[in-house]
């Protein structure tokens, strides 16, 4: 049962630290900074496009919004969780690398997948945040992951 929690728990809750943690700096810094990317508007896009794909009406903009929140939340845990495929020794590389993939992808693919750019890219410094937000989720779970992993439980 101990190696299940450290293959299992320990990703899952590095994971979800590190998604915590991007989520938090996404909110706090869309109602400071004017050039902040918006996940959570490419996150209601989501929605809406794929309700609308199946004939469903999407919620209002606010109930949207917590939908978007908590899919990011999601997605971004289970994403972050593959640090649990490094060894522990590499976690911090492995943080880092999944963090700018993100990051990368984040910038690179709404405009593809029919979200739009602005969210991400409306200016050169929005987006290096996005792709510099990602990566801290990535060294968060990191450091999470190598702390997790000396818990015994």
């Amino acid at each position: 049962m101990k190696k299940l929690n450290k293959t299992i728990l320990s990703p899952l809750g590095s994971g979800l630290l590190g998604a915590v943690a991007l989520t938090v700096l996404h909110e706090s810094a869309r109602r400071l900074i004017p050039d902040a990317p918006r996940a959570d508007i490419l996150g209601m896009r989501a929605i809406k496009k794929g309700m609308d794909a199946v004939g469903e009406e999407p919620p209002g903009d606010e109930e949207l919004h917590d939908w978007a929140l908590g899919g990011d939340l999601l997605s971004n845990t289970l994403y972050y969780s593959l640090i649990g495929l490094a060894k522990p020794k590499d976690a911090l590389l492995t943080g880092a690398a999944l963090g700018l993939a993100a990051g990368v992808g984040a910038v690179g693919l709404p405009g593809p997948m029919g979200l739009g750019t602005t969210p991400t890219q409306r200016t050169p410094v929005t987006a290096a945040m996005t792709i510099g937000w990602y990566l801290v989720g990535g060294l968060v779970t990191a450091g999470a992951y190598q702390a997790l992993r000396k818990l015994r439980f």
